[in-house]
């Protein structure tokens, strides 16, 4: 009985919050309901008055309000200390920054290691200007990755990267889908905002950052006074666009809500009309984005306008299910936006992602995971 247990248990490991993350949260779920012992340890520095939560899901707060040195030494004291006391057949290192003590510890055990590449690290943009760092993360991944048992990415392009660039071949690809799920009562931002109901409601959800496209929507609304932006999610850069709304004057146009837990997310995101993925083109792990947000949005059954990288535009033509555009282009935002706005092509596109979202969800996408698991 004690082998069958162990063969059925895995830790899980990320650097953020289960609760904000759909990705480890699925993973967490489904394995949960095939009879999997799960344990998750997860961190959070982001969330106001946020305590650490220990148990089955262990949540440890965090704090980078000294250095980014202290805040790494905490968070890998905190992640050792939590691995000894759990004994699992698997370990998923949900990130690059769990990969190195994850794999350290689950040979010691002699157990099995599944890295789930979520992102090309070592090409984040927001890592251009800090490249020592960038540097260093190539090499954490190049020493490591060799040494684990099965490669999780999020696209194709991005397995093919991975493939080619460390001479491996065990990769899958497991999409950010969401879980296929209709909120009944979609929440009605013109109610609980009091905005106008003739205005068009554009979504924007996910971390704010720079390179996300919003600087190009901000000087798009100015002249177009009919749209209004809802942007949920919270991040480095809130401060500068709350300051750049004030300074294009369209402050009225925008509105914050921070960050919505998963649970909660799809019945915000199917309240807007129109949902934005504008990613630039600023790294090689942005040229690869595939982001959930993209998914959610289909799920939601919402068109989507993004940017017209490889694989975002691969899955909008496919599906038809919104526009591509140029991500740094006002005007072709401008003019897509226009041409969302005529409704027999709006109602097609909007019934189009209906159709996709039986195919785009996570049950049918975790089936790779599960198969490769049994």
């Amino acid at each position: 009985m004690g082998n069958k247990k162990n063969h059925k248990s895995i830790c899980i490991s990320f650097l953020g919050n289960i609760d904000y993350d759909s990705r480890t949260r699925n993973i967490y779920q489904t394995l949960k309901a095939q009879n999997y012992i799960v344990n998750v340890i997860s961190f959070d520095w982001l969330t106001n008055n946020f305590n650490t939560q220990l148990g089955e899901v262990t949540i440890y707060k965090l704090s980078k309000n000294f250095s980014s040195l202290l805040f790494y030494i905490k968070f890998s004291t905190l992640l050792l200390k939590r691995l000894i006391n759990i004994k699992s057949a698997i370990y998923f290192a949900e990130d690059i920054y769990t990969l190195p003590i994850v794999t350290i510890f689950a040979k010691l055990k002699g157990a099995k290691v599944f890295y789930d590449c979520r992102e090309l690290f070592g090409y984040l943009a927001g890592l251009k200007k800090r490249k020592f760092l960038q540097f260093l993360l190539k090499i954490i991944e190049r020493l490591f990755i060799t040494h684990v048992d099965l490669i999780i990415t999020t696209g194709e392009l991005d397995s093919e990267f991975i493939e080619k660039e460390y001479g491996l071949t065990k990769t899958i690809v497991i999409r950010n889908l969401p879980k296929y799920y209709k909120p009944l009562k979609p929440v009605n931002f013109c109610q609980l905002l009091n905005i106008p109901t003739e205005k068009k409601i554009l979504l924007y959800q996910g971390v704010v950052l720079h390179g996300r496209g919003l600087k190009y929507i901000f000087e798009a609304l100015t002249e177009l006074k009919n749209y209004v932006l809802i942007i949920l999610g919270a991040g480095e850069e809130l401060t500068y666009y709350k300051s750049l709304s004030k300074k294009l004057v369209i402050e009225n146009q925008i509105y914050f809500l921070g960050k919505i837990k998963q649970n909660e997310l799809l019945k915000y995101t199917a309240g807007a009309d129109i949902g934005l993925s504008l990613i630039e083109n600023l790294s090689l792990s942005y040229y690869y984005a595939l982001p959930n947000k993209l998914f959610e949005y289909v799920m939601a059954e919402i068109p989507v306008l993004v940017s017209n990288l490889p694989q975002m535009e691969k899955v909008v033509n496919t599906y038809e299910i919104g526009l591509t555009v140029k991500d740094s282009n006002t005007e072709e935002i401008k003019n897509a936006l226009k041409k969302l706005e005529e409704e027999t092509f709006y109602k097609k596109i909007k019934n189009n992602c209906k159709k996709a979202s039986n195919d785009l969800n996570w049950e049918n996408e975790v089936k790779k995971l599960l198969s490769f698991l049994s």
